[in-house]
């Protein structure tokens, strides 16, 4: 490493210069290079040097592409906030749980990496982490495979399972709301980055009668279709895990979290220790999704659920969009 090259560039503050200099480190596989550039530009930061962003850029690039002796120690609990994704999931994405586990400090980050392995289908139900997270180390018989991220070293691509596309649906009429916080805040955590964090907005409510009474209290409902419930939680995952246009993505793990959050609420269970229940309350529950007429481009979420036994049913009518109102279709996906 060029060691004078680096000072100029911190001095100078020059954060395009720092970017490619981080890029060349890269390409010359000089992972101690990155590793002190890093603490070189942390402590300039101190010094009132404008070079934060280069020592996250490069901290990333460590996780995504260094051996797991480099990357182990730069996964943190906030590790990668102003970023792509967390450092735990961009590291996991690259790294088995075998490889990266001796070089992970104690703590949140080291569970999150578990859980990010076992979506990417590894069993981890024998190892010994302080869970974040009240799920199994293992994915359970009734859960889908999951959509998980692919990081790249200037971008993240998180595209969705195939959907069972929507087909036409004849008017209905709204059904009539009813109180049920626990759901209705259920189905809004799926979408909270998308409202806190980006352009977005979102509509839950709670009805007594049908799905599609539930979605038409929300707007007129132009497309529908069943899914099955192995797509539903999928869908709930990867909207969960994203966050939207703008927000920070959350990771795969709390997009589990979430969905089978989602399933608990509105199937009557009082949390998530018991998987099978959770399985089978997923499965008793209808789950549709919809479309309402008007639908700009953008990132969307519109999820319809019914209970026919209880006569109740939930729906979620979220949207979220960048700001020139281009489509984010692409890279990151979209719940349409």
């Amino acid at each position: 490493m060029d060691a004078g090259r680096l000072t100029e560039l911190i001095e100078g503050s020059d954060l395009d210069g720092l970017i490619r200099f981080v890029d060349a480190l890269c390409s010359a596989r000089d992972w101690d290079g990155l590793d002190q550039l890093v603490e070189r530009c942390r402590e300039a930061v101190h010094r009132g040097k404008q070079v934060f962003a280069a020592a996250e850029f490069a901290e990333y690039r460590i996780a995504l592409e260094a051996p797991p002796a480099h990357a182990g120690p730069v996964v943190s609990e906030a590790g990668g906030r102003y970023g792509l994704g967390p450092l735990w999931e961009v590291a996991a994405s690259t790294h088995t749980w075998a490889d990266l586990e001796p070089h992970l400090a104690p703590g949140p980050a080291r569970a999150m990496v578990a859980h990010e392995r076992v979506m990417r289908g590894e069993d981890l139900s024998d190892v010994v982490v302080d869970l974040v997270l009240e799920l199994p180390l293992v994915l359970q018989p009734w859960e889908p495979s999951y959509p998980t991220a692919t990081y790249r070293s200037d971008k993240v691509d998180s595209p969705q399972s195939d959907l069972t596309p929507l087909g036409a649906v004849d008017a209905a009429e709204a059904g009539e709301e009813v109180d049920d916080i626990a759901g209705t805040d259920a189905l809004r955590q799926l979408v909270l980055p998308w409202v806190d964090q980006s352009n977005g907005a979102s509509v839950e409510v709670a009805v007594a009668g049908s799905a599609l009474g539930a979605a038409a209290a929300i707007e007129e409902v132009s497309g529908w279709v069943a899914m099955p419930a192995q797509e539903a939680l999928s869908y709930m995952a990867w909207t969960g895990a994203s966050g939207g246009a703008h927000g920070r993505r959350r990771g795969s793990p709390v997009g589990r979290y979430d969905a089978w959050w989602v399933v608990a609420q509105l199937g009557g269970l009082d949390g998530l220790d018991d998987p099978s229940a959770v399985g089978e309350a997923l499965e008793r529950l209808s789950w549709n999704r919809w479309a309402p007429a008007k639908l700009a481009p953008g990132w969307h979420c519109h999820l319809a659920v019914e209970d026919a036994a209880a006569g109740r049913a939930w729906a979620l009518a979220a949207t979220d969009f960048v700001d020139d109102g281009a489509t984010t279709l692409g890279s990151q996906g979209s719940a349409e």
